[in-house]
């Protein structure tokens, strides 16, 4: 037979705050009573009144997180209500609200749990801050919370921040949004006596300030020009940019309008990544974001699409094709998550309405790229040499027929073989790992590179380039060369 547990709440103040019949049920409980915690001015006044109570305040000391501490909790009242059968659990505040024990007892199948009254500090808390909930209302436990849950739109309340510790954990991840003068509200016992608010700068939360398990901490919704670096405020001004009283430009723009700006911005970002330089790299991420962010506008403008439907799309996609994160597969390394990535595929290929793998290589992509993804995706249902021999080989083949065309003087057939002799080379370099797009390209930068190296040179020498011979170029190339540019 399961154990009962009744919990009560003894509200958030002094014992004015208590009901009668709480007040009664706890005066007169012939049951042991359990606390988490003395540190409460209702227990204080019933221990002066002669009620004993057994305490978890030991529990504290022992564990290096509150996730234990509540677990070990819930597992000891779980245990004694197998051996005394049922006993009263007496809370802060209300049971259902930011009590995580009660809910670890809820959720457990071992014991039958009854919640008896208990006033919650909100309704006062909100009287003594003078805040309407309506307005946009958010209540995070301070020992339990992640940064990207909050919304600095909203009113926001912390609960539990019991001591300097944790106040300085709260303060430091608001710090990475907010700026340090920010003003904070600290709440001390709101609705008793002891009622003591004291309105602070963020960076001073954790200096100086009186702390105890009756603290609540409150955050001023922050103004939009504050949170220009989160993701709401960026949909927002797309959104304003492309309203009829918004930038002439942008109402304009169509998804084909954008398409030539969208490969512009990703040239630009691999220059800035080629380059190594972070603030150009930043810059040009933001406008490759830009460009989703517009294209996205532009589909939610249009009635088909939103920003929140791309990035569903890539979130499932994200977890659907690494099943050794977020499923059960076991991976040994690099090479088996790359095997499953391509057999995922595989399988979506033969789930959609695609007649032919190759339909899904972008007919828009340079030809450089469009032959090392039609390659790649060949390759996955198994035609592709797998020595480089043969490659080599086919190589060769191509510059000898190519050779024949060019005897011939016939154009078209020497512009097919060039292609032919291209395709080939990206296939041998596919099968060394090298992108061929990607080293074709360091290859021009070094072309620029030196060049513009003998460009100088002839400018210093007060010359015309065109005044140079072969020669005399080919010298300073070679110059150029020996100075690794």
């Amino acid at each position: 037979m399961k154990g009962n547990i009744e919990i009560i709440g003894l509200g958030a103040g002094d014992i004015e705050q208590l009901s009668l019949g709480v007040y009664r049920k706890l005066k007169n409980s012939k049951q042991p009573i359990y606390v988490r915690t003395f540190d409460h001015p209702v227990i204080r006044t019933l221990q002066e009144e002669g009620v004993s109570f057994h305490s978890f305040d030991d529990t504290y000391e022992q564990h290096d997180t509150f996730e234990q501490v509540y677990q070990t909790i819930a597992n000891t009242l779980t245990e004694k209500a197998r051996i005394l059968g049922s006993f009263i659990y007496a809370v802060p505040g209300h049971p259902m609200l930011a009590e995580k024990t009660v809910q670890l007892l809820i959720e457990s199948s071992e014991v039958e749990v009854s919640i008896t009254g208990g006033q919650s500090y909100l309704d006062p808390l909100f009287t003594a801050l003078q805040i309407d909930p309506i307005d946009g209302f958010q209540f995070l436990d301070a020992t339990d919370f992640s940064r990207s849950q909050i919304d600095y739109r909203n009113h926001t309340i912390f609960c539990q921040v019991y001591d300097s510790f944790i106040a300085s954990e709260v303060k430091l991840v608001l710090l990475e949004d907010l700026p340090p003068q920010h003003p904070v509200t600290v709440i001390e016992a709101v609705g008793s006596k002891q009622e003591k608010i004291q309105t602070i700068e963020l960076v001073e939360l954790d200096q100086g300030v009186k702390l105890s398990n009756l603290t609540s901490v409150y955050i001023t919704p922050a103004k939009a020009e504050i949170l220009n670096h989160q993701f709401f405020r960026l949909r927002d001004v797309i959104a304003t940019l492309r309203s009829p009283s918004g930038c002439p430009w942008d109402n304009k723009q169509t998804n084909q309008s954008l398409r030539n700006y969208l490969i512009e911005e990703a040239y630009e970002l691999i220059d800035a990544i080629n380059e190594e330089n972070d603030d150009a790299i930043i810059e040009e991420l933001g406008d490759v974001l830009l460009q989703v962010m517009l294209h996205s506008q532009i589909g939610e403008d249009m009635g088909y699409f939103t920003i929140d439907d791309v990035i569903e799309s890539i979130t499932h996609k994200m977890i659907r094709r690494h099943p050794h994160v977020f499923g059960n597969v076991k991976v040994a390394g690099e090479a088996d998550v790359l095997q499953n990535w391509q057999e995922i595929k595989v399988s979506e290929k033969m789930e959609s309405t695609c007649t032919s793998l190759l339909n899904r290589v972008p007919k828009s992509a340079s030809p450089l790229v469009k032959a090392e993804a039609l390659q790649k995706e060949a390759a996955t249902v198994g035609f592709d040499w797998s020595t480089p021999e043969p490659i080599w080989k086919k190589i060769f083949e191509e510059i000898n027929e190519c050779k024949e065309a060019i005897k011939k003087s016939n154009n078209i057939e020497i512009e097919k073989e060039f292609g032919d002799i291209l395709f080939a080379i990206v296939n041998i370099a596919r099968y060394y790992n090298v992108n061929a797009n990607l080293a074709l390209e360091q290859t021009n930068q070094k072309f620029i590179r030196r060049f513009q190296f003998i460009e100088e040179k002839v400018a210093r020498n007060e010359r015309l380039i065109e005044d140079y011979s072969l020669e005399e170029l080919d010298k300073l190339w070679n110059e150029a060369k020996t100075k690794n540019l």
